[in-house]
């Protein structure tokens, strides 16, 4: 191959790249960020919004859950999606609700489409190799809007971050979250 077929390949390679999107998932300080690149973790990504009633009440469950899985491979990912979720309303949820993990903003609904997530508050388990094997609720606690349990019956993310964790799929890799929609934020 010629130097000059060999240029014009390169410049056409160059181009190709720059035209493909950057991904738009920032953390608080708007650098890039992507939550599923460490392959030495199973990424638990939990889809939140500031205004959802239901993400607050579930707020001492994810911190427990957290806290349980603290001392293995598991990096928990708080990801507001949408426009108007702004650094300083994200910091101020964070510190009111004491919630686990660090805050993306994910303004395009990038890792929202990703993780086939709709709802706040839902959860998507990716394991090691960055492959979505959960996304749905925490547990079952909420039955429909409006009308809860007083204690969940199935507690879903542990189980699906356990089978991650032990290299198998969850028993259910999709379950019906209940919550505010991802919708209403874009």
């Amino acid at each position: 191959m010629s130097c000059r077929a060999l240029a014009s390949r390169t410049a056409l390679l160059t181009l190709l790249l720059s035209s493909i999107a950057l991904p738009q998932v920032a953390d608080l300080h708007g650098n890039p960020s992507d939550p599923l690149s460490d392959q030495s973790k199973i990424h638990v990504l939990l889809f939140l919004r500031t205004d959802c009633p239901i993400t607050n009440r579930y707020a001492p469950e994810l911190r427990r859950i957290a806290d349980r899985f603290s001392r293995s491979e598991v990096g928990f990912s708080l990801v507001y999606s949408g426009k108007a979720e702004t650094r300083a309303v994200v910091e101020e949820h964070i510190r009111e609700y004491q919630l686990p993990g660090a805050a993306l903003l994910d303004q395009q609904h990038e890792l929202s489409r990703r993780a086939r997530a709709t709802v706040a508050p839902e959860a998507a388990v990716f394991d090691r190799k960055a492959n979505l094997v959960y996304v749905g609720r925490i547990d079952d606690r909420w039955i429909s809007f409006g009308k809860s349990r007083p204690q969940p019956e199935t507690h879903d993310l542990q189980q699906a971050i356990s089978a991650a964790l032990a290299g198998k799929k969850p028993a259910e890799e999709r379950t019906r979250a209940i919550g505010c929609s991802l919708d209403d934020a874009r």
